[in-house]
C-alpha cells in the first residue's frame, strides 16, 4: 500500500494507519488513553529536547530514520547527564511513500526506545505532496538526578578528553548508500545509556559531555573551548578511526574530525578521574574502543599534536558537512 493524501485527513484511512502501523507498534498506558496531550508526573530538574530527522536513505546498514530519531534525541538528554523518561513522535509523510516502509521505521523506532528505556507518550501524523519521503520530529525529556551538573563551563585546566569509539562511522555509511558503493561500513547509531550510566556508577566526576554528530568531533571540542574560554589539545595518533573508514576517507579526501557520528560521545572528566573513566567505558557495549584523547588547558581554541610531531590548529567546520546524515 501507498500513503496517499487520504491519510492524513483525519478520517476512515487515517484512522486505518493509526490502528494498522502506529498502534501495532507504539503502546503504553499514557498513550493509549488517547487524549490530546499526555499527561506525565515528573518532579525535579528535567532536561528537554528536540530534533528533526531527514536523513536520506532512510534505511541504511545498522540503522534506519526511526532508529535514529530515537537516539538523537535521547542522546542528546543523557549528554545532560539527564535519565531519558519520555519521547514524542511527529511523522511526515510524503504521498507515494510505501507503509511497508513505514512500517520499518516505525518498529525500528518502537525497538530502540524500549532498549533506551523511554516510552513513547503522544505523537502527530501529517501526509503531504512529494514523492515518497519520510521525515521525522522527536521531542524528548529526562530527569536530571540530584548533584550531577554536567555544563562546559565547567571545563578546568587538566581535565581529560575522552572519546567513546570510532570516527565517522555513520557519516561514511550513508555516504556510502548515496553514491552507490558497495563496502562493508555500518552506521554506529545507538542510545548511549550504557556510557553516561557506567560512568557516573563508577564515581567518574564528569565536566561535560557530547555526542560526536553534525560537524564532528572537531565541532564539538570547540563548542567546549569555547564555552568554557579554555584550550584543549588532543593528539593525532590516539584518533579511533576504523581501517574502512580510513581508506573511504582517504578516497574521497574526507577528514574523520569533520564527520558526523550517532553513536558516539565525547567525555571531559577530572583529570585524576582518567583512567577510571576510560575503564568505565571500555566496559560498555557502545565504549568497548574509547581513548583518552587530549587535555583541557588554559589557553584558547583546540590544538592537535600530528603524528610527525607538529601542531595543527583544529577549527570548527566550515561551510556544509555532506551528506545530509541525520
Amino acid at each position: 500500500m501507498k500513503i496517499t493524501m487520504a491519510h492524513g485527513s483525519g478520517g476512515k484511512s487515517s484512522a486505518e494507519l493509526m490502528k494498522t502501523v502506529f498502534g501495532t507498534y507504539f503502546h503504553n498506558e499514557i498513550l493509549e488513553k488517547m487524549e490530546d496531550a499526555a499527561v506525565l508526573d515528573i518532579s525535579g530538574r528535567i532536561a528537554f529536547s528536540t530534533d528533526s530527522f531527514v536523513v536520506t536513505p532512510v534505511v541504511f546498514r545498522g540503522g534506519d530514520i526511526g532508529k535514529l530519531a530515537v537516539c538523537g534525541t535521547v542522546n542528546d538528554l543523557l549528554m545532560m547527564g539527564a535519565r531519558p523518561l519520555y519521547l514524542t513522535s511527529a511523522y511526515i509523510l510524503e504521498e507515494g511513500l510505501e507503509s511497508d516502509l513505514l512500517e520499518t521505521c516505525v518498529a525500528s523506532m518502537a525497538d530502540t526506545a524500549a532498549k533506551a528505556g523511554v516510552k513513547i507518550v503522544a505523537g502527530d501524523t501529517k501526509v503531504v505532496e512529494g514523492s515518497g519521503g519520510l521525515m521525522i520530529n522527536t521531542t524528548g525529556i529526562g530527569l536530571i538526578p540530584e548533584g550531577r551538573d554536567i555544563s562546559a563551563a565547567n571545563l578546568r585546566e587538566g581535565d581529560a578528553v575522552l572519546v567513546s569509539g570510532c570516527l565517522g562511522d555513520h557519516h561514511a555509511c550513508v555516504l556510502s548508500h548515496r553514491m552507490g558503493l558497495e563496502n562493508d561500513i555500518q552506521s554506529d547509531c545507538a542510545p548511549l545509556n550504557d556510557i553516561v550510566d557506567a560512568l557516573f556508577e563508577n564515581g567518574v566526576r564528569v565536566r561535560a559531555m557530547r555526542d560526536i554528530t553534525r560537524g564532528g568531533l572537531g565541532t564539538m571540542l570547540n563548542e567546549l573551548a569555547n564555552t568554557s574560554r579554555r584550550g584543549i589539545e588532543i593528539e593525532e595518533e590516539r584518533l579511533p578511526v576504523r581501517d574502512e573508514v580510513r581508506g573511504f576517507c582517504g578516497i574521497l579526501g574526507l577528514d574523520p574530525l569533520y564527520m558526523g557520528n550517532e553513536g558516539k560521545m565525547l567525555a571531559v572528566v577530572d583529570g585524576a578521574d582518567a583512567e577510571k573513566a576510560l575503564a568505565a567505558m571500555k566496559g560498555t557495549e557502545h565504549g568497548k574502543d574509547a581513548v583518552i584523547l587530549g587535555t583541557v588547558t588554559a589557553g584558547g581554541g583546540v590544538v592537535m599534536k600530528t603524528r610527525l610531531g607538529g601542531r595543527r590548529v583544529v577549527d570548527m567546520l566550515y561551510g556544509e558537512g555532506l551528506p545530509r546524515i541525520c
